[in-house]
């Protein structure tokens, strides 16, 4: 029986080996499976991610293969086009940060008179000091290159400080967001004087300006995102992110080519005055031609609007809302509405091959003041998309038939005088629309209307100062 029994115990754990040894195998199969299958994941992950970063790899790609389009790349051009993008994407991080800091939660009586005062100052440089910024410059060696950088390199000073100041709620909230102003109008100025120095053989002037403003579109288009991501967690992100930027930027700014610099055998355009020619060791003076300052005055008028409808709007449309929309809300209606027609009109512009400037700028001018008439008929929500949508139109069409009247009219010796002369007077335009809005008394009706007389006044000075083809004078 013992025997037995032990074998009865032998028999009875023989088969219990010989099934585990199918468990374990199986066992092992799945550990097997398993490991191919997290092997396989891994790959999948990895060709994902490889993926993502191709097309990541392929937009940027495509973006400078279309920045170096038509000669630009050899030319440097690139650059600048990629710098305005930059400049772009950190203007729109300033303008998220503060639509709720700077004008929503300060007493409107108190941001009106300190947004006045220093908006004011601004119009010191703009009037005295841009006129010499050329000729100072011209002296020095890296001149331009390094006037550009230091637009970048003061806006990234004041979005940090700016970033502090909207937490603490200090008093240099004001003075920092119009230095970044004054900064970003001061660039402006200095690009379009570039703009010409790095104009590729098989470019026209037009449509370079046209494609450096596309590319601010794109900058912003790809940047508010991101800056409205950042503001989530506090308005001062959105700012250290246009910190970041504008490092960037101004890094980029510094590695423009050396022939942003060239000024040899150039002259100087000047609004008023004789020409002179040939005076020993000076540059050359040309006045400027009748065509050009026909279309320089007409595009003040646009650019007029654009600063008063920034300013006049922004306090508006706190203390009387429409409805029951947000202030931010109209704000940015009114805003986006500005941005979407300045693409529509460069679009345009761009795609157009036969342009009437004199007939564009004309028109524009008058489009503005018979909708800023409606707007104040009509005051309500529609007039207002109506008319920052016609406004940002007009002032884009309006300055590429202005581009195209100088590189029609003025030699090519004395472009880039002219385009950073036009720039500083458009710019100086701006901010004294910006003016008249901040002073403007709160009534809609009031302030639209007096817009509208001010901009039907201008257009027919305009009109009546225009001057005779048969009289303008021929290229040199």
């Amino acid at each position: 029986m013992g025997q037995q029994s032990g074998q009865s115990e032998t028999a009875t754990d023989a088969p219990r080996t010989d099934a585990a040894a199918p468990r374990a195998g199986v066992v092992r199969r799945s550990l097997a499976g398993a490991a191919r299958g997290a092997r396989a994941a891994g790959r999948g992950a990895r060709v994902a991610g490889r993926g993502v970063g191709t097309a990541g790899q392929f937009t940027v790609s495509q973006a400078r293969r279309a920045a170096r389009a038509e000669g630009a790349g050899d030319s440097g051009l690139s650059r600048l086009i990629e710098l305005h993008a930059f400049n772009a994407a950190g203007d729109a991080a300033v303008a998220i940060s503060l639509a709720g800091t700077l004008f929503f939660q300060v007493p409107t009586g108190e941001a009106r008179g300190q947004v006045a005062l220093f908006l004011g100052l601004t119009m010191l440089p703009f009037a005295i000091v841009a006129p010499l910024i050329g000729p100072f410059l011209d002296r020095f060696s890296h001149g331009r290159r390094w006037a550009v950088g230091a637009t970048m390199a003061i806006r990234c000073f004041l979005c940090w400080v700016l970033a502090t100041a909207v937490v603490t709620e200090s008093g240099w909230l004001f003075p920092a967001a119009l230095g970044c102003l004054v900064a970003s109008k001061a660039y402006g100025v200095t690009r379009a004087a570039a703009v010409p120095r790095l104009l590729p053989p098989d470019l026209t002037l037009v449509k370079a300006n046209a494609r450096v403003s596309l590319a601010g579109v794109v900058g912003a288009g790809v940047s508010a995102p991101l800056a409205i991501l950042a503001s989530t967690f506090g308005p001062e992100w959105s700012l250290r992110y246009g910190f970041v930027v504008f490092v960037l930027a101004t890094i980029w700014a510094i590695r423009l080519p050396d022939k942003v610099d060239a000024s040899h055998g150039e002259g100087e355009m000047v609004l008023t005055g004789s020409t002179e020619a040939g005076r020993t060791g000076r540059r050359p003076r040309t006045r400027i031609p009748g065509a050009v300052a026909f279309a320089l005055r007409a595009n003040c008028g646009p650019r007029w609007l654009s600063g008063f409808l920034t300013m006049f709007m922004a306090f508006l449309l706190r203390d009387n809302p429409i409805g029951e929309w947000r202030p931010e809300v109209l704000l940015g209606l009114v805003i986006g509405a500005a941005g979407l027609g300045n693409t529509l009109g460069i679009t345009i512009g761009s795609l157009l091959r036969r342009i009437n400037p004199a007939v564009t700028v004309a028109l524009a001018l008058l489009a503005d003041a018979v909708v800023a008439t409606l707007a104040a008929v009509f005051y309500g929500l529609v007039t207002l998309v109506l008319l920052g949508l016609t406004a940002g139109l007009a002032q884009a069409l309006a300055k590429l038939s202005l581009d195209s009247t100088i590189q029609r009219d003025i030699p090519s010796r004395i472009q880039a005088s002219a385009f950073a002369r036009s720039d500083t007077t458009l710019q100086l335009a701006w901010v004294i629309g910006g003016f008249v809005g901040i002073a403007m008394p709160l009534m809609p009706q009031l302030g639209l209307g007096i817009a509208a007389g001010v901009l039907g006044v201008w257009a027919a000075f305009v009109l009546l100062s225009r001057p005779d083809r048969a009289a303008a004078p021929a290229r040199t």
